[in-house]
């Protein structure tokens, strides 16, 4: 019998949880029409100073919807939005859903050729998008592409106090020729309604394209049934109801801000609190002034946090539900977040192609600690999911063997937009092969050590760069850190470590090898430690080992 049948998480979870997460909508628009019939004045969506119920939500994605039909889109057609994290977002892809398309999610920080690829391998015949970016970027590129409609708007819009740490040089421009000004394709349409939609579950809702870390970009088609069952899982581990509030630190066109912020607050009726970028002096004032309670982000959100100037127990009294996902969570950050602001960041883990999180940490419970490595649990895997530990081979390990994390439930895409070859490689069958070490302890909590092909090989030693790098952390001086592998003459591959520091604080390469030196074994201390000023990373939060490399090969 396999070892993973008795599922030993439930002890964690309760017995229940599975039947309490059976699906309650056939499609996640389902999920907003009910919120709208249940507390239509509530408010949905908070930007600064500006205020949108559900019912002035559901108003405007009614007519961006009619919009969009009554310029030629037809169901199935697919909306990208690149956006930051604006209103206009949520209203685009609501608006998106009820005219029947998919919506695709583009990163805001992506350039001409990122765009153009996203947008030709979608096949989005609309774009909506800022006046900034339409005029940078997007007018370049979406003659070349199928797009029809370009949309655009301002991120100031929905909000007045026009806060400088954010909006500086920002000014209203109005649509340029060729594009379609969004607030007047809204009044314009104010107080007509769309034809109704009907969606299976298994039918695609967004494209959410990969980071890249390992290729280009692919397009995970996270389903409608993928997006309901995530948000009840966000709600149920995170034990959230209409009462909370969510802060939306994490970039809504990446999964964990799609899921854990914008469809668990459409789910649960609750107000969701945008801040158009995130800058960490302005979110700690923000989080004074809404009282959020819950919020899911990378552990550097919570880093940049720490170290605002104005961050004190007091501004963060409200935030008492906190998880982190991405990126390591080294456990000096969460005792060092705890004791400034009382509470515990919990883990949680997930990937795009399991439409946010397979596995976390349940609302009461601490995450244990690996006593040889230090590596926190990323959780328990959450209701209705199986996760296996395999071998090279494929072969299900026991309990304490270290192989690859593979996951199946009801939250795993079904594949990759166009892409046959590299869903059958990545999701045989419709299980996900991550791509991230780990193993299982004997009583059902995962954790992570690294990604296969990170793994570094000095004299024959096998090193996984977060051993080294949680060691770092240790330091009092260290803001952040990331160890790769990098060629050596005498050993084939040496650790070098990249690290930023603390504001204030400083330190020198020879005494963070010593620190190093009295906490690893000999083969696995860094032999060059390098200074940056920010350590490279993708919007949620992951280390990009692979520039790391590069700069150094490129001296």
């Amino acid at each position: 019998m396999s070892v993973y049948d008795d599922r030993p998480w439930l002890a964690h979870y309760g017995e229940h949880q599975p039947a309490e997460l059976v699906p309650q909508f056939p499609h996640a628009l389902a999920m907003f029409e009910a919120t709208v019939r249940r507390d239509p004045g509530g408010d949905a969506i908070r930007y600064f100073d500006g205020r949108l119920s559900f019912a002035e939500l559901a108003a405007l994605s009614d007519a961006f919807a009619v919009g969009l039909l009554e310029r030629g889109f037809t169901p199935g057609e697919r909306v990208a939005l690149y956006l930051q994290n604006v209103p206009q977002y949520v209203i685009g892809l609501l608006g998106t859903w009820k005219a029947g398309g998919i919506a695709v999610n583009v990163n805001p920080m992506n350039r001409e050729r990122e765009l153009e690829l996203l947008l030709r391998d979608s096949g989005a015949t609309v774009l909506l998008t800022l006046e900034g970016l339409h005029r940078d970027v997007a007018a370049a590129v979406v003659g070349d592409t199928a797009v029809r409609t370009v949309l655009t708007t301002s991120e100031l819009e929905y909000q007045t106090r026009g806060d400088a740490r954010v909006f500086a040089g920002v000014e209203r421009t109005g649509a340029a020729d060729g594009a379609v000004d969004l607030a007047e394709l809204l009044a314009a349409h104010r107080g007509q309604a769309p034809p109704p939609v009907s969606f299976t579950p298994g039918d695609t809702a967004v494209l959410t394209y990969t980071s890249g870390t390992t290729g280009p970009p692919k397009g995970a088609m996270n389903t409608h049934g993928n997006i309901v069952f995530n948000s009840q899982c966000y709600r149920h581990l995170c034990e959230l109801g209409p009462d909370d509030v969510v802060l939306g630190v994490a970039p809504v066109f990446h999964i964990t801000g799609l899921i854990g912020h914008v469809t668990v607050a459409l789910l649960l009726g609750a107000p969701l609190v945008l801040t158009y970028r995130f800058e960490p002096s302005l979110v700690v004032d923000v989080i004074r002034a809404e009282r959020p309670t819950f919020t899911v982000g990378a552990i550097t959100v919570f880093i940049a946090l720490l170290n605002a100037p104005n961050a004190d127990r007091a501004a963060f009294a409200s935030l008492r539900k906190i998880w982190s996902g991405g990126a390591p969570i080294p456990r000096s950050t969460i005792a060092a977040f705890e004791e400034l602001t009382g509470t515990y960041i919990h883990n949680i883990y997930g990937l795009t192609e399991t439409t946010s999180p397979s596995h976390g940490v349940p609302a009461h419970a601490r995450a244990p600690v690996d006593e040889h490595s230090g590596a926190v649990s990323i959780g328990v895997p959450v209701s209705g999911t199986v996760a296996r530990i395999v071998g090279d081979d494929g072969t299900e390990l026991s309990p304490g063997e270290i192989g690859e994390v593979v996951i199946s439930g009801p939250q795993v895409v079904e594949g990759y937009w166009n892409k046959p070859d590299e869903t059958a490689r990545a999701i045989p069958g419709g299980a996900l092969h991550t791509g991230d070490v780990g193993y299982m302890d004997a009583e059902g909590w995962f954790y992570l050590v690294d990604r296969k092909k990170d793994q570094i090989n000095a004299s024959g030693y096998k090193v996984w760069p977060r051993e080294v790098e949680d060691v770092l952390y240790e330091h009092p001086a260290v803001r952040e850190a990331a160890v790769v592998g990098v060629p050596d003459d005498y050993r084939g591959e040496t650790i070098k470590a990249f690290v930023s520091l603390r504001s204030g604080e400083r330190v020198t390469e020879e005494e963070l090898i010593a620190f190093a030196r009295q906490r690893l074994a000999a083969y696995k201390i860094p032999r060059r430690v390098e200074f940056l000023d920010e350590i490279p990373k993708t919007v949620s939060g992951k280390l990009l080992r692979r520039e790391l490399r590069e700069r150094h090969a490129t001296g």
